[in-house]
């Protein structure tokens, strides 16, 4: 091959160059035409955060960093295991990018409007609805998106289940009270709560209204009590708050608390899920990357939890 000439890109390819699609998948602009097993949509959303903005980056930042688990277009190895995960998915074009929801800056009911509808145009297809926010706002109109009977499972320092005074629905901290009285709802878990923010009020709230509260200290002393009331096989949608996990770990996190799960803590409990349960849409929310280190770490934790969910989610029982 001469100077200048091109050839077909052979492995490895590296995550300085190259389309920040979700672990390179092909991008899906036509949900019509959609044709996936799973789907991967981004919400660039941070009107629901009342401290610092910053999460309506987190889509970008996250593509960016999957790129690293890529390695020549193929799955991720898991050492511990000596298995090899994603990699028919990934080889043939199973996982798609659908581009971000169209965000309307200061409509945010009109934003969330947008939301559901990207939402549910995917579910219509079939495909398994993976989110990257945005705050934890986005949790709301997403959820709103599925139909059938559903099991929600939460993953938080904090309950998000604010009261509706003052005309504020629509923040973060507003998500789960909305989701909790969705009819198609059948059950609502909050695992890892711990925030000493959160008042006595929002907490007897989500419990009198039928919800399981698992608080951090319950969850470490027996771990598979986050799948009590929930059937086996039941259709399940996983939405994770990135600050369940502790602050240390997460400096691109406004919402950062002490005491919270390591990172096998919370990918154990995903992967127990994953062979509980169907899993048949989840989130990702409250990275920020202008808190950020240099090296992006909390958007790269992100990436990794993703996949490694994603690996799991895809293995059949």
């Amino acid at each position: 091959m001469g100077p200048g000439e091109l050839s077909a890109r052979t492995e490895p390819l590296y995550p300085i160059y190259g389309l920040p699609t979700f672990l390179r998948a092909p991008v899906c602009e036509d949900l019509e035409a959609l044709d996936a097993e799973i789907a991967v949509m981004g919400v660039p959303f941070d009107e629901g955060s009342p401290f610092l903005p910053g999460s309506r980056l987190a889509p970008r930042a996250i593509r960016q960093h999957s790129l690293r688990f890529t390695n020549g277009a193929r799955g991720y190895y898991d050492p511990q295991e000596r298995k090899t995960y994603l990699d028919r998915e990934i080889r043939q074009s199973r996982i798609v990018d659908v581009g971000d929801a169209p965000v309307l800056p200061t409509n945010v009911a009109g934003t969330f409007d947008h939301v559901s509808a990207m939402a549910r145009a995917v579910l219509d297809k079939g495909a398994l609805l993976a989110v990257v926010g945005g705050d934890h706002a986005i949790t709301y109109p997403v959820v709103r998106a599925f139909t059938g009977p559903l099991h929600v499972m939460h993953f938080d320092a904090h309950l998000d289940y604010s009261p509706f005074v003052h005309g504020l629905e629509m923040t973060n901290a507003h998500a789960f009270r909305h989701i909790s009285h969705m009819s198609h709802v059948r059950g609502l878990t909050q695992i890892g709560i711990r925030s000493i923010r959160d008042t006595e009020a929002t907490f007897e709230d989500s419990v009198a209204d039928g919800n399981r509260v698992v608080t951090m200290e319950e969850f470490r002393a027996e771990p598979d009590r986050i799948m009590e009331g929930v059937p086996e096989g039941a259709d399940c949608y996983v939405s994770i708050d990135i600050d369940v996990l502790d602050m240390s770990l997460i400096p691109g996190c406004v919402s950062g608390e002490p005491n919270g799960m390591s990172y096998a803590e919370l990918r154990d409990a995903l992967y127990r899920i994953a062979r509980a349960t169907r899993v048949v849409g989840f989130d990702l929310c409250e990275v920020n990357p202008m808190l950020d280190v240099g090296t992006g770490a909390t958007s790269y934790l992100a990436a990794h939890l993703m996949v490694e969910f994603l690996g799991r989610i895809t293995v059949p029982a």
